[in-house]
Parts: structure tokens; sequence; C-alpha cells
């Protein structure tokens, strides 16, 4: 199974498209997904929208051996993506993925059984706001713990890089339930020992089926990863699983997976694996 865990990486700074590029790019995909990226009004969004895009279809191209006319990725009513495919990967029993974007990077990672959430985020603050505004804007969704960490953490600057760290992880256990929802932040709370063995509490009971990592990519941006028991999952996305049942053996064998590290991609090298799976 442990094909089945992937960590891919772009930093689209690097990637500074003509329209004639940036088309060809897009001529890639089908109508509907030409559509979603180009809704976006800024460049740099659709960029970040296209760039997801490439990852998504590279790596399960890549990984699954999905011929490329035959990858349908769907939505959930809460936005999270999936594969729809009839395809029966017996080594990945419940494969699944998470995409996410913010400041110069797009990312995607993917699980063989275990749910899998993702978030990227960049240490900023809007125009005209200062931290403590800025923060204060999100303090309902932190424990009290959480938010007295962060209140502490030192000048303005580590407050909202301790600020980003939770909120990151926050956004990946969001992410890998599916449930789009923010509401209800406050009972997930975030222990650590200096950002390592991160474990969280739901409740204030320990949740032993989960795991987390976060990561420090530099440049004031940050990534991390959650995994989790299928049966978390909210309903919606439950439903497009195909398992969501696992014996203990089967789910651990999947839990204890060892994580890997991400690889840098290039939009050159995705768009290069896309037009090869095209061809054949």
């Amino acid at each position: 199974m442990e094909e089945g865990v992937r960590r891919w990486l772009v930093n689209t700074s690097k990637w500074c498209p003509s329209s004639q590029d940036f088309s060809s790019a897009l001529s890639l995909f089908p109508p509907s997904q030409r559509s979603s990226i180009l809704r976006f009004v800024k460049s740099e969004d659709r960029k970040r929208a296209l760039v997801s895009r490439l990852l998504q279809y590279a790596l399960l191209h890549q990984v699954l051996g999905i011929p490329y006319e035959q990858i349908s990725i769907k939505r959930t009513l809460e936005g999270k993506p999936y594969l729809e495919c009839d395809k029966d990967v017996t080594e990945f029993p419940n494969f699944n993925f998470n995409v996410s974007h913010h400041g110069d990077y797009v990312a995607i990672a993917s699980e063989p059984l275990c749910l899998v959430g993702l978030d990227v985020v960049s240490c900023t603050i809007p125009w005209k706001e200062t931290v403590t505004e800025f923060i204060q804007n999100f303090s309902s969704y932190f424990s009290r713990l959480e938010w007295d960490f962060i209140i502490g953490a030192g000048n303005e600057e580590q407050i909202l890089v301790e600020f980003y760290r939770y909120w990151c992880l926050k956004e990946a256990y969001v992410k890998a339930i599916g449930s789009g929802l923010a509401c209800g932040l406050d009972r997930v709370e975030f222990h650590h020992a200096g950002w390592t063995n991160i474990n969280v509490k739901i409740d204030g009971t320990s949740s032993p089926h989960w795991k987390f990592w976060l990561l420090d990519l530099g440049e004031k941006h940050y990534i991390s990863i959650a995994r989790g028991h299928p049966r978390s999952a909210a309903e919606s996305y439950k439903s497009t699983l195909k398992r969501v049942d696992f014996s203990e053996d089967e789910y651990f064998a999947g839990f204890h997976l060892p994580d890997v590290s991400f690889i840098s991609q290039t939009v050159e090298q995705l768009i290069s694996i896309l037009q090869d799976a095209k061809k054949a």
C-alpha cells in the first residue's frame, strides 16, 4: 500500500506563463474543468486553480494507472474532490486525495486507506488590519488552551505564525473528513511537543485514530497533513469512499504506513505527464 502514499508540491511563483502557455495547459482538461478554472477573476487565482488540476490528474494517472480519458474528478456538496472511477485497485482499498493552495504553493496528498486532509498556509494578514485585529476574527475556532498559546507566543510576527500553525492543522482535519464546515472547531484541540508528535482531542477526549504532521516550507509558508479513520468522514463524503469499515488489523496497516516527504514538481513536468497520458 505504500505506493498510495504520495505528497507532491508546486511553487507557482516559479511559473510565469504567457497567455499562450496558459491556454495550452488549460486545453489539456475537459470543458467542465476549464470553466471551473476560468471562473476566477484574478490571474494568480486562475494559475493556482490550473496547477491544482494538473496535480490531481497527473497523480491519479501515475499512481492508479487510469487512462487519461477515464479520469473523472467530482466534488461533494461541501467541495471535497474525489475520484469517480469503476476501476478496482485492490492494493489501494480506499484511495483518496486532497489538494490545497495558498500563497506560492499548491500541493496534493493521497492515502491508500485512511482519510487524508491537506492544508497550505501563507502567514499573511489582510491589508489595513493589525495582527491582533485579524486573528480576533477567528478566536471562536480555538479552544481556550490553544488561544492562550497563540496570544502568548511573543511579538506580533510570532503570534501570527502560531495562529497559522494551529489553523493549518484544523483545516487539514476539516478537509480530511470532508465536512466543509469550520463551526465547532473549538472542540478540536491540538497538542504537540515543539510541533512534533502532534495529537488531537475532540470534545476533550484523545483521538488515537488520527495522525498529523506540520512542515515549514520556508518563507512563512506551512503545510499540514491529517490521516484518520474513514468512519470519521462526513456523510456526503463517506458515500464516495469504497469502504468505511475495516478490521483493526486492516486499518492499522494503513494508519501506520510511513509518511513520505513532499516531492517538488514543476508545472512543465506535470504537463509532460498529461501530454504523454493523452497520447497513450
